[in-house]
């Protein structure tokens, strides 16, 4: 059995228990404690919290294109949809706790901090995606349409643990259709 490296417990503890209770809820100790690593070894890899909450958010952005680029070989309408039903879906998770960049960004109100910078790099790649697919799809309005759909896709996140996965889902994919105007191909 495969050792993980201190630095991947460390992220992957800090993952857990950051979005489970929140960034600024959860100290040091009690990541190290439960990563099971030194002190030392902690500021080895991270020489503060806020690095190691942009290491958190950075994973978490790869994942997510990892998870976007398993669209591809959709139209790109489909991969849109497909997208948003994705991310309809995700709220019915029992831990679901709101999307992590959205929840960082509330815990760090300032846009020049660190770990809003990385934020605000993911919601640029996002929207650079969305509008990718839109350009593809023949909208007339790309860079508009993309903005449109990053705010829906915020509310999904909101939405769907407060008002229920199944009804945000409905009317999400109800919105972005209308957004999107008629199908092209069909």
């Amino acid at each position: 059995m495969a050792t993980v490296p201190a630095r991947d417990r460390l992220v992957g503890t800090a993952t857990a228990l950051f979005y489970g209770h929140g960034i600024h809820a959860v100290g040091i100790d009690r990541i190290i404690a439960e990563a099971g690593v030194a002190k030392a070894t902690f500021y080895h890899h991270f020489p503060t919290k806020d690095a190691l909450v942009a290491a958190y958010l950075t994973d978490q952005s790869r994942l997510q294109r990892e998870a976007m680029a398993g669209l591809a070989d959709l139209a790109p309408r489909d991969a849109l949809l497909a997208f948003f039903d994705a991310v309809a879906d995700s709220t019915r998770d029992p831990v679901f706790r709101g999307c992590q960049f959205v929840n960082a960004a509330a815990e760090f109100p300032d846009p020049g901090h660190p770990v809003r910078r990385v934020v605000a790099e993911h919601r640029a790649w996002l929207r650079g995606v969305l509008r990718d697919w839109l350009v593809a799809d023949g909208c007339d309005d790309p860079d508009v349409v993309a903005d449109l759909l990053v705010v829906v896709r915020d509310g999904i996140v909101v939405g769907g643990d407060l008002d229920g996965t199944d009804r945000v889902r409905a009317v999400v994919r109800a919105a972005v259709e209308r957004v999107l105007g008629p199908d092209r191909e069909g």
